[in-house]
């Protein structure tokens, strides 16, 4: 019902009977399928406008499926090289050295802990009681020599990673190097912290988009 009222107020040809705060006043839901409407009738204007208004509203824009958003993510390999990191092993090395000798690590999306003073995340932990297997192998050592570097910097830089393990709850130890895809499109600010000889970060936001790079 509500969608046969939408198309009577939307005559083909009358988009100057929609203003823009006309448009704002509608609800999330009825702009929604105000866009839609215009989509059908290739509403070009409306649409956009709609579209705008949305984007502007947190959540106005249903999220997409985890797939749809792996699909435009990139490889590990690729993300490094759009930030000029150096990768010592395109097999096993989850974190490089950038040109200017800032520490760049992967973090695991699945495994970033929200917590009252921030984001944090387990950069490297002793592999006790098998607790922690990867640490022992050579993208894990390679991991320690990164944490020990970005601790005494006292900072470093990371970029988050997924992948359809990661969806399901493995943890980022478990991930095959081929499966894992990059958000590249921002590199995040971390404060590194040893707690015994746990290495964490923590992190403070974004410093550059790639496009700061080119």
């Amino acid at each position: 019902m509500k969608e046969k009222v939408m198309q009577r107020q939307l005559p083909r040809g009358r988009i100057a009977h929609w203003s823009r705060e006309q448009l704002a006043a509608l609800s999330t839901l009825e702009l929604r399928q105000l866009f839609l409407n215009a989509q059908r009738l290739n509403e070009t204007e409306l649409a956009t406008t709609c579209d705008e208004i949305l984007g502007s509203r947190p959540q106005g824009r249903p999220r997409a499926p985890r797939s749809n958003r792996l699909a435009h993510l990139v490889t590990w390999q690729q993300a490094a090289e759009m930030h000029g990191v150096s990768l010592r092993s395109r097999r096993w090395s989850r974190g490089g050295i950038r040109s200017d000798g800032a520490v760049v690590v992967g973090l695991s999306a699945g495994e970033v802990h929200t917590t009252p003073a921030g984001d944090t995340y387990l950069l490297w932990a002793p592999n006790e009681a098998d607790d922690h297997p990867w640490s022992d192998t050579p993208g894990g050592q390679e991991r320690l020599e990164h944490c020990r570097i970005a601790h005494e910097r006292g900072a470093a830089e990371g970029l988050l990673t997924y992948s359809k393990r990661t969806a399901t709850g493995a943890t980022p130890e478990d991930e095959g190097i081929s499966t894992i895809r990059v958000n590249a499109a921002a590199m995040l600010s971390l404060r590194i912290e040893k707690r015994g000889e746990e290495y964490w970060a923590t992190l403070n936001g974004r410093t550059r988009t790639v496009h700061d790079v080119k």
